[in-house]
């Protein structure tokens, strides 16, 4: 895994390049996190969505929740970029259109995109 920086004035943004799963679990998404926070001292992040496991994406395991929650609790803002459209979910892009409308989480199909509003979120 690589961390790349990416600055604009006093916003920071950590993005996570991988050739494998990054997120498997809460656990592995809280580490992520002391990880970026510590080496970094970032509190935005950017994934792709392939470094994510994709039971991320299944709304009924409910760790999608559970990761968002925690990332929420501690203030650390989160773009996972990639193509949602491939999910026939109903419920998961309703999720996705939810979460698109805040501040803290984006899902967004190219990084350029997801930089802008991490940087922009207050």
């Amino acid at each position: 895994m690589k961390i790349i920086v990416d600055q604009l004035a006093e916003s920071k943004v950590a993005i996570i390049e991988s050739d494998e799963i990054v997120i498997h679990d809460v656990q592995g998404a809280l580490d992520l996190m002391a990880s970026v926070r510590y080496h970094e001292d970032c509190y935005k992040i950017a994934i792709n969505k392939s470094n994510i496991t994709e039971d991320f994406f299944e709304l009924k395991t409910r760790l999608a929740g559970d990761i968002l929650q925690k990332y929420t609790n501690y203030r650390v803002k989160l773009a996972v970029i990639g193509d949602f459209d491939v999910y026939d979910s109903e419920s998961l892009k309703d999720f996705i259109f939810e979460c698109n409308k805040g501040n803290q989480v984006f899902f967004l199909k190219d990084l350029p995109s997801g930089l802008l509003a991490l940087h922009h979120a207050p």
